[in-house]
């Protein structure tokens, strides 16, 4: 499959400010947001990025959206570096070739603006054609997300708010984006509405030939969505693998406490306590060695001071743990 965005090395840092007792010392305090991650996605899948909240998803995002500028390393699409100097006319193609879908759809929408206004705005600002084809694409649009045509002139506290993430999907492919990155999309809405728009996300893949990076903390959504799937813990990706090996032979243990924290619709199997330990290490103050070591039911003295590489356990399947060995299926004895 050809390869449509490639992530390599990437790290994004931040430097925060010091408290009031941390005044004497000169030392800077880093967050490593994104720290030495690297994956591919490849055209016409949909590729799951998931972890708890502030394990660096978002922010890997926004450098992809060239919101924010990498410490170091690159985000290539169709083999140009997006932060490289690039010309004008082919930054503008990658401008309209990726777009976004935020998780909390109101905030993300004009209140200003009628629904029709904030579907045109993208082909206004890329001067895509004039009104009358504009006009068709935003109408064409409405329809392919399920909106009708009188809800063309409403505003976006009118509808409701699985209504308003249509209205930004529909938005997002008002340029005919190759990929789309979409961001908790369903996460801020209810149950009832989340089934629709991943079902209504599944068949405009389908209709437009999209590519999706599709970010989440919720595996049963992502394990319906996804093709692929890489596991953030504190900026670093631990397992990187094909949906289907995820589920059927979870290696790391964080990648293990994820999918049991995952709700069972079935009162009779009631899950036991949880082996995770403890919280999230703070961003600020990373524990040497392995990041998940101080959670981790299994870690070893290796564990607490040699920081694991993410390496290929087994056919597609990377893992960063000192111990994957011990958590691979065993073949029988013939």
């Amino acid at each position: 499959m050809e390869v449509l965005l490639e992530v390599e090395k990437l790290c994004r840092y931040f430097q925060v400010k010091r408290t009031l007792s941390e005044m004497t010392s000169n030392a800077p305090r880093t967050v490593k947001a994104v720290d030495n991650i690297s994956f591919k996605v490849t055209h016409g899948e949909t590729f799951g990025l998931v972890g708890e909240s502030g394990c660096g998803k978002t922010t890997t995002t926004k450098v992809i959206l060239r919101l924010l500028k990498p410490t170091s390393g690159r985000v290539l699409f169709e083999g140009d570096d997006i932060h490289g100097k690039l010309p004008k006319s082919r930054l503008g193609n990658i401008h309209r070739e990726i777009q976004a879908v935020f998780q909390d759809p109101a905030g993300s929408l004009d209140p200003r603006m009628t629904i029709g206004q904030i579907v045109r705005e993208p082909l206004d600002i890329q001067k895509t054609g004039n009104a009358g084809p504009r006009e068709g694409t935003v109408r064409q649009m409405l329809g392919a997300v399920g909106l009708t045509a009188e809800q063309y002139n409403r505003y976006p506290h009118e509808l409701s708010g699985g209504q308003q993430q249509r209205v930004a999907i529909a938005r997002a492919l008002a340029l005919h984006p190759k990929i789309v990155i979409l961001d908790e999309p369903v996460s801020a809405l209810d149950m009832s509405v989340r089934t629709q728009i991943l079902n209504l996300l599944k068949d405009l893949q389908s209709q437009f030939g999209l590519t999706y990076l599709f970010v989440a903390h919720d595996l049963s959504v992502v394990r319906y969505m996804c093709d692929h799937i890489a596991v953030m813990y504190l900026g670093q990706i631990v397992e990187n693998c094909p949906t289907s090996q995820l589920y059927e032979n979870p290696i790391h243990p964080y990648t293990n406490a994820l999918l049991e924290a995952v709700p069972v619709p079935d009162p009779s199997r009631r899950k036991g306590p949880s082996n995770l330990r403890g919280s999230m290490p703070s961003p600020i103050n990373l524990p040497t060695g392995c990041r998940f070591h101080t959670r981790c039911p299994y870690a070893v003295a290796k564990c607490r001071t040699v920081e694991p590489e993410l390496l290929e356990v087994s056919k597609g399947h990377l893992a960063s743990c000192h111990l994957a060995d011990t958590f691979l299926p065993r073949t029988p004895a013939s």
